[in-house]
């Protein structure tokens, strides 16, 4: 199985060739790759799958998944 997850992008033009992002998930910073998209910007939510962004996404439903994400944590405690 495969997971694909929303995350935020905190920063752009990061890594050797300009097209990584620094994002987060939860307070959990990661470097990952904007090969595959263009005109990603601070505050975008992106799809990420294996280190890579692959499509953008509605903040409105990012912020809807990642909450129905934090309330299937709080039912695991």
């Amino acid at each position: 199985m495969c997971l694909a997850l929303p995350v935020k992008v905190v920063e752009v033009g990061s890594g050797p060739d300009e097209d990584w992002a620094i994002v987060d998930l939860g307070g959990v910073r990661k470097e990952i790759s904007l090969a595959l998209l263009e005109d990603v910007k601070v505050g975008d939510y992106v799809i990420l799958h294996v280190g890579f962004a692959l499509s953008k996404l509605d903040p409105e439903e990012a912020e809807k998944t990642l909450a129905l994400f934090a309330e299937m944590a709080a039912a695991e405690s």
